[in-house]
């Protein structure tokens, strides 16, 4: 949510940042702004809209030279979407200029106390109010930018990233963090500040990633030193050697990467499990749960937690782990976790799932959950990140940038740790048997391959989209392992397209959603034969006495189905635990291609965001 980038070094800063903002356009945003200095003159550019707008605007009204520059893609809290409200935002003495990701939550009380002191304001955000406080205390203290701006987020309370640049310090910016990610590449000479690190990857490897509460003076030719922003501590940082490539970010001659992410599945899923499962030998070999294996096994229950697609991962994980493990599960909306006073036990598990490995409400739940005692479990994708930090033990899904912002190589990535995990679990505590085991591996072992045949109906179901484009309501319905798939797949249809979906327990329909249904309301049925087939062809049946419209996702060589539904999508057969892996595809297909029928942008949905670093 919201994207910063910033440049320093020997280079043209204004291609770099554009092209970051370009990369960073994942995040979700609806404004954009670019800040360049040269030669004394501080040149500030923003709009509404997207990076290629505030490029046009930007190439027809400024010289766009200069070796410092930051930028920034607003995703709106505090005031409307607008050119006012976009970012960067210059504090009232004009030398002075901020970029920020996050929420001051006590911005309104610090805003009257400025006005009291003369302060005026432009903006209706709280972003405006943090650079005149930082100018405020630099101008009382009469200290340098870095010390003001440790004194000044003090006094904040809220979430933060921020970069901050003085046009009398042309060498220096000065950046922090709080509850944001904030990655700082080190170059030859030259400095990248970035939310994430696809902005710099073409110009450098090494990056420094901010801890939370820490705050860094990035100087030309001094290097960076790092601050506790609490009590002014000095902090070693860290480099860390990045192991994605340009390559990786890119769209490969996709259309979007959305379609990109869902052909990258099946390598996706193998390069999760590679390496740490092994068939031929009967073995899972997984860091994080080896080391933690006692705690894990014998826990009084566990609790998962996580939000959006990551949240309908751990409900197919709670099937796979009480089947499979035998151990109490729980799942919990990290957004609702903290606020309903949880009862949390030193004898609990929490696993908590995020793609990005920032999203806040799942930090909070995290942090909550450490303070009870819990012993903590990280999901995540992106390494380095704060979820990958915070918690005990983890372990990363493999499946590479996910730039488009409804998750799908995500969804199929975090099943296959959390079976990889609850397998190695059932076989410590004796649950599984070693023949079942095994089966479970070697089936394992096959979901790339079925996932590539799924994926040969994509022209099969860009016929049945063009049918259903115009549909304003959609019916998903699933039983078992594939009632999460249906709740996942109304969400794809909500997220892209705008149409009005939801997902239900297909025994639940009659105990409400049946009323919807008439001869203009599309349903899709996720009908395996593995689980509950019966129950599900008499749940079609019912449909299908109300005139309702039937997409069914089915075995290959199912004709029972077949017989009552008007489509039906073919799926290779596997064991029931591992049927969401092969029966998400078709439903993130068919979102995709109404999406794109629509004209709406597949990529940046409206008003959502990959990240999502605010509450």
């Amino acid at each position: 949510m919201c994207g910063i980038v910033g440049y320093i070094g020997h280079r043209d800063a204004y291609p770099i940042v554009l092209k970051g903002l370009q990369r960073l356009e994942y995040r979700g945003y609806d404004s954009a702004g670019i800040a360049l200095f040269d030669e004394g003159e501080l040149k500030l550019c923003k709009t509404k809209g997207k990076v290629s707008d505030l490029k046009e605007k930007m190439e027809n009204s400024l010289e766009l030279s200069g070796n410092v520059g930051i930028g920034h893609t607003r995703w709106a809290t505090h005031g409307e979407p607008n050119d006012v409200n976009s970012h960067p935002h210059y504090s009232n003495s004009g030398d002075l200029v901020i970029i920020h990701n996050g929420i001051i939550e006590n911005y309104d009380s610090l805003k009257k106390e400025l006005k009291t002191r003369g302060y005026t304001f432009q903006s209706e955000t709280d972003t405006e109010v943090l650079v005149n406080l930082i100018e405020d205390v630099k101008q009382k203290e009469g200290v340098k930018l870095g010390k003001a701006v440790q004194i000044a987020l003090n006094q904040t309370i809220g979430a933060y990233a921020i970069a901050v640049f003085d046009r009398n310090k042309p060498d220096e910016i000065v950046v922090a963090r709080l509850g944001s990610p904030l990655a700082i590449g080190v170059g030859e000479d030259e400095f990248f500040v970035a939310s994430d690190a696809s902005p710099f990857i073409e110009f450098t490897n090494n990056a420094i990633y901010l801890e939370d509460g820490e705050m860094a003076v990035v100087r030309l030719h001094k290097g960076v030193k790092i601050r506790n922003i609490k009590d002014d501590a000095l902090v070693d940082p860290y480099v860390h050697e990045l192991q994605m490539n340009l390559e990786q970010i890119e769209k490969g001659g996709y259309d979007h990467f959305m379609l990109k992410e869902i052909y990258e599945q099946p390598s996706a899923i193998s390069d999760t499990y590679r390496g740490r499962m092994l068939p031929d030998q009967g073995l899972i070999r997984m860091a994080g749960v080896d080391d933690n294996i006692e705690r894990i096994a014998h826990a009084r229950r566990i609790l998962i937690v996580a939000c959006g697609t990551s949240w309908h991962a751990g409900l197919v994980a709670e099937y796979i782990f009480e089947d499979l493990a035998r151990i109490p599960v729980e799942v919990e909306y990290a957004s609702e976790f903290r606020y309903r006073n949880p009862i949390i036990s030193e004898n609990d598990v929490v696993i908590a799932i995020s793609q990005s490995g920032e999203t806040a409400d799942t930090m909070a739940a995290i942090k909550l959950a450490k303070e009870k005692g819990a012993f903590v479990f990280g999901v995540c994708n992106v390494v380095g990140s704060s979820i990958s930090r915070e918690t005990h033990a983890g372990a990363y899904t493999h499946a590479g940038p996910e730039i488009g912002v409804a998750s799908t190589k995500a969804f199929t990535t975090q099943i296959t740790v959390l079976t990889l995990m609850a397998l190695k679990l059932a076989k410590h505590k004796g649950t599984i048997s070693n023949s079942d085991f095994r089966f479970h591996l070697q089936e394992l072992e096959r979901i790339p391959e079925k996932v590539k045949e799924a994926l040969n109906s994509d022209e099969h179901i860009r016929g049945i989209a063009d049918i259903y484009k115009n549909a304003t309501n959609c019916l998903y319905l699933g039983r078992g392992f594939n009632f999460p798939v249906a709740l996942e797949g109304a969400l794809k249809l909500k997220e892209i397209s705008y149409i009005h979906a939801e997902g239900y327990p297909a025994a639940e329909m009659k105990h409400g959603p049946i009323a919807l249904i008439d001869e203009q309301m599309p349903v899709v049925v996720i009908a395996t034969k593995r689980g509950h087939y019966e129950k599900v062809v008499s749940n079609i049946q019912e449909i299908k006495s109300r005139k309702g419209k039937i997409i069914a996702v089915v075995t290959d060589g199912d004709t029972e189905v077949r017989e009552l539904a008007d489509h039906v999508i073919e799926v290779p057969e596997t064991m029931e635990s591992l049927t969401p892996l092969l029966t998400t595809i078709p439903l993130q297909l068919l979102s995709y291609h109404i999406a794109v029928m629509l004209g709406k942008n597949v990529d940046q949905p409206r008003n959502l965001a990959k990240s999502v670093t605010v509450e």
